[in-house]
This record gives C-alpha cells, sequence and structure tokens, in this order.
C-alpha cells in the first residue's frame, strides 16, 4: 500500500497483508471485547478515547482501524482522516472476519 494514497477501507486479508508489512493496527473495541479475542500486537484505544490519545496514534505507515464488525471502526477512520491521519484505514468486518478468514483458531462472539 503507498503511503501516498490509503484507501478508505481494505479487507481483512489486505490488512493481514500490511501487517505483515509493518503496519500498525488500532483496536477501538472496549476493553472487555478485548478479553474475547484480540489481534496481538494490536494498539488498544477504546472508540470513546480517541480523542484523548491523540498522541499515541502514529501518523506515519499504513494506520489500519478494526472493531467488532466494522461500523465504529469506520467512524473511527472518518473521525482520523479529519484529524490529518490521511493513513487511516477501515478493516471491513472487523474482528469478527479476521476470525473467520485469517486467524480461524480465534474465539468468536
Amino acid at each position: 500500500m503507498s503511503e501516498e494514497s490509503f484507501p478508505v477501507e481494505v479487507d481483512v486479508l489486505t490488512a493481514a497483508e500490511e501487517l505483515k508489512n509493518g503496519a500498525t493496527l488500532l483496536d477501538v473495541r472496549e476493553p472487555m471485547e478485548l478479553e474475547f479475542c484480540k489481534v496481538n500486537g494490536s494498539l488498544a484505544i477504546p472508540m470513546g478515547q480517541i480523542s484523548r490519545q491523540f498522541s499515541q496514534i502514529p501518523k506515519e505507515g499504513c494506520l489500519l482501524i478494526m472493531c467488532h464488525h466494522g461500523f465504529r471502526s469506520g467512524q473511527v477512520t472518518a473521525f482520523l482522516r479529519a484529524q490529518g491521519y490521511e493513513n487511516a484505514v477501515n478493516v471491513a468486518g472487523g474482528i469478527d472476519a479476521w476470525a473467520q478468514a485469517v486467524d480461524t483458531q480465534m474465539a468468536r462472539y
């Protein structure tokens, strides 16, 4: 994925490849959701805390945003892009799609 034009959204298979290439995965689910399952190495900041934790969110490189099904992460992606994070990319289908296509051993809820 080119840093010159990050897409607004990618599927989970593309996201998994981007993680291998050094992308950051920002999980915006709530802490109780993370207890069920999570992608190792992801940065966890609940959706409601995003605006208070900008300093933790990288503006360089691909920034993949994930939630349970993709709705909240879509909202966070739009918000971050409006704040100048042109590298923010929504992961369509969220952790649920990830568990079905990327890590089939992952617990689903």
